[in-house]
């Protein structure tokens, strides 16, 4: 007797899915305040773009130093609780960032933010890798990542709104101490959370670093994520300040239209998501439609040099909601690529040693942004060099990254 495909497919774990995503949401509003606030930062505290731009990469120092520790801690220990820990360290950070008087506080607590934030994509990759069938992870990896876009968009609507009202310092602590109201939920609900009709993987073993280090397919994702982060860093860390000072926005105007750019990306990440998983439920190979989403998106995205520097805001603003769009597909699609590759076994342990790499694009895309803007008192440059490094993330992830199936480690050994 046969057993109809919509009796047999895995569940979507929706209450586990919607805590994860309500995590990422945080997450991304508490790295993304500081550009929000950068022009009352720097008039209250006299800080430099040099200076702001060196405070923009301090989390992602320790953010990407700390990825392969947190992907280490997540594959011994049980990951819901190296979560919680990590959560409740990056939301006291926001929060007494509120409390800071000098650009030497305000870097401790940046730093002491990045820290806390490096436990999230370890975790969320060993969790979907462990628990989402493959035709799921492209709509389970477009909720979360539609959930950091939303939180840079509603950071910079909402938060631009309380930094023009009641002062930047407001801003950080109301999203830190607010934000500690999740975790309750997560403590009782994440833990009793398990694989639902979805079979256990067959034990395999677990890859060393030098394994992993030696494997071309790593290489991919790692010069492919640095590419992909560069360019969401810099809309994240830049665009609001490029808005103010260089489009001349008012506060307020720039938390409205600020915004929409994430609010775009998020959409497309949601379709980019599901209609990935729906064509590879059609039959297409995971390689050919996640990768096709993933250069497409990127090369599409390089009109963001194009919208940097219209004269027009209208036409400007335009390109920026085509650019964002084409991130978004791209963006649904890259950690699922990774997940597949690595298995259970690896998910945790690749995803730092990834993450950690990819996210030195924050530390560069701050410095060389705040230098060319300091140099030249335009963002003109910086717009060129996103660019150009998207061209290359298309490259990797089309000719470096394999065929995407999971990677036989014994056979490796």
């Amino acid at each position: 007797m046969s057993t109809s495909p919509s009796s047999t497919q895995p569940k979507m774990q929706w209450g586990l899915l919607t805590l994860l995503i309500i995590a990422v949401f945080v997450n991304y509003i508490d790295r993304g305040n500081l550009s929000v606030s950068a022009a009352k930062i720097s008039d209250e505290l006299n800080v430099t773009p040099a200076m702001m731009g060196q405070l923009s990469s301090a989390f992602f120092w320790t953010y990407a130093l700390c990825q392969v520790p947190a992907g280490w801690l997540i594959q011994r220990y049980d990951v819901h609780r190296v979560f919680a820990i990590g959560y409740l360290l990056w939301s006291l950070a926001t929060a007494f960032t509120g409390l800071a008087t000098t650009f030497t506080t305000l870097f401790a607590f940046r730093l002491l933010l990045g820290i806390g934030e490096s436990v999230a994509y370890p975790a969320f990759s060993k969790i979907i890798a462990k628990d989402f069938p493959e035709n799921q992870r492209g709509k389970a990896n477009g909720f979360i990542d539609a959930g950091s876009k939303l939180g840079p968009a509603l950071g910079t609507l909402i938060g631009g709104l309380i930094v023009a009202n009641y002062g930047w310092r407001s801003l950080f602590m109301i999203l830190g101490f607010g934000a500690l109201a999740w975790l309750p939920f997560w403590l009782r609900s994440a833990p009793k959370a398990h694989s639902i009709d979805n079979p256990k993987p067959l034990p395999v073993k677990e890859p060393t670093a030098l394994e992993l280090l030696s494997t071309r397919a790593v290489w991919g994702t790692f010069i492919g994520l640095f590419c992909l982060n560069y360019g969401w860093y810099f809309m994240v860390t830049w665009y609001p300040f490029y808005l103010v000072k260089q489009r001349g926005f008012t506060t307020e105007k720039m938390a409205v239209l600020g915004s929409l750019p994430f609010v775009m990306i998020a959409i497309a990440a949601t379709i980019g998501g599901w209609l990935s998983d729906h064509l590879i439920s059609k039959g297409y190979t995971p390689t050919l439609i996640r990768k096709s989403f993933i250069v497409t998106g990127l090369l599409s995205g390089t009109m963001i040099y194009p919208a940097g520097i219209a004269s027009n805001d209208d036409v400007s603003f335009g390109l920026f909601l085509f650019t964002c769009f084409a991130f978004g597909l791209a963006s649904s699609n890259h950690w699922a690529c990774t997940q597949t590759m690595a298995g259970p076994a690896a998910a945790s342990k690749w995803t730092g040693f990834q993450n950690g790499f990819g996210n030195f694009a924050g530390v560069a895309a701050g410095w060389v942004t705040g230098n060319i803007v300091d140099t030249t008192k335009s963002f003109d440059g910086a717009f060129l060099v996103v660019a150009a490094v998207l061209v290359l993330g298309a490259f990797s992830y089309a000719f470096i990254i394999p065929e995407l199936k999971q990677i036989d480690w014994e056979a490796k050994a």
